[in-house]
């Protein structure tokens, strides 16, 4: 086991909904702890059990209180965070969501996950927006390091921001094979029974249902690649509903003889077969960071679908089909790809080799090395 830096990570800010930060937050602590850090993890009660089984060997510590509200977790980690990593002690504070306290005495690495609030204004409007370009310009300039999920956000973050040099640090994102992988016939089974999709064939999209998600797009582009078809698959949309007005009046476009389900929050067990079942998983963002969702399908064998905006090929590569924006880009794509069963199977079979190239514990070493570069930088300081 690592003895140095001594390091302390804060999940206090994961929703009990795991989505793509909360599933980042769990695997990396379960890597970092199978790697020997010298770990500590500060986080609410009702995490402490998951915590304590995904990472045994390190030191699990709740908070004495709930922060269930946004102001509330900002104020205990501009306060009481500092204090507890003078009390533990440890050497470096890791925050992974963009935020950091202003005075904690050592080294801070923050994760910043993405660059499009500088990159696309208009799908981050009013005081979030403004809340994370703040944040983040705070964050780069003040912390030791900032670890980003890709060069792309490394770049986008260096043209808006101007950092220094060696602010950042690239660890791209890894998916647990223990769970993503392609699925079994009882796995597909148990989507179609949830869902009642009965024999009929699905397009899965998974995500939360935000702007940059570009999900109205996707729906008007379903209904134009699927009315003129025989064989008509559904559109399943998973994941948290997210804050996309223009979802609900696009859905209520779509005919009658087609099916779009909102299926919601999926327990993470029904994610293999909903994405490795798909006859395609279209993820047509406007701008990801990483999008741990392409890497999630792609590790289930799915055909997918996305764009060349920001970090998409860094993850896809060649293993996946691209599109534009457009909802008739989107449809000429889909089409393309529902006429093509061995494109499909082309697609799935080096989307299964190109996703063993991502695990926690390559992006686990990667944080090692922030941590590191900033507990010198402490050392120097101090």
């Amino acid at each position: 086991m690592r003895t140095q830096p001594r390091v302390l990570l804060d999940a206090t800010a994961i929703p009990a909904e795991r989505g793509g930060v909360g599933r980042y937050v769990d695997n990396l602590t379960e890597a970092l702890d199978a790697a020997g850090a010298a770990l500590s993890v500060v986080c609410q009660h009702r995490d402490a059990e998951t915590f304590a089984q995904l990472a045994p060997h390190s030191r699990i510590v709740p908070t004495a209180e709930e922060l269930g509200s946004r102001p509330a977790r900002l104020a205990w980690e501009q306060t009481t965070l500092a204090r507890l990593a003078k009390r533990l002690p440890v050497d470096v504070i890791h925050s992974p969501h963009y935020t950091m306290p202003l005075a904690a005495g050592v080294p801070i690495v923050v994760t910043l996950h993405d660059a499009t609030f500088f990159s696309d204004r208009s799908l981050h409007v009013g005081v979030k927006g403004r809340f994370f370009r703040a944040w983040t310009r705070t964050s780069l300039r003040r912390a030791a390091v900032c670890i980003v999920p890709s060069q792309a956000t490394a770049d986008e973050l260096t043209r808006y921001t101007h950092p220094r040099p060696d602010a950042m640090v690239v660890a791209y994102h890894g998916v647990d094979r223990t769970i993503f992988r392609a699925p079994d016939a009882d796995q597909v089974q148990a989507v179609r029974d949830h869902l009642e999709l009965g024999d009929q064939e699905w397009i899965a999209f998974l995500g939360t249902l935000e702007p940059r998600k570009n999900v109205p797009a996707l729906v008007r582009a379903f209904i134009r690649a699927v009315s003129p078809r025989e064989d008509r698959p559904a559109l399943v949309l998973a994941g948290s509903r997210g804050w996309d007005m223009g979802v609900e009046p696009a859905i209520a476009a779509v005919p009658e003889s087609l099916r779009v389900i909102q299926a919601g929050h999926l327990p993470v067990d029904l994610l293999p077969g909903l994405l490795g079942g798909a006859v395609v998983v279209a993820y047509p963002s406007l701008g990801e960071g990483f999008g741990l969702p392409v890497l999630e399908a792609m590790a289930c064998g799915a055909a997918v679908l996305t764009t060349r905006k920001l970090a998409m090929p860094e993850v896809g590569g060649d293993a996946v089909a691209y599109t534009g924006t457009g909802a008739g880009d989107i449809a000429a794509s889909l089409t393309e790809l529902l006429d093509d069963p061995a494109r499909r199977a082309g697609l799935s079979a080096a989307a299964l080799d190109r996703a063993s190239m991502f695990t926690w514990a390559a992006s686990a070493q990667a944080h090692q090395v922030a941590y590191d570069r900033a507990a010198a930088i402490g050392a120097m300081r101090g």
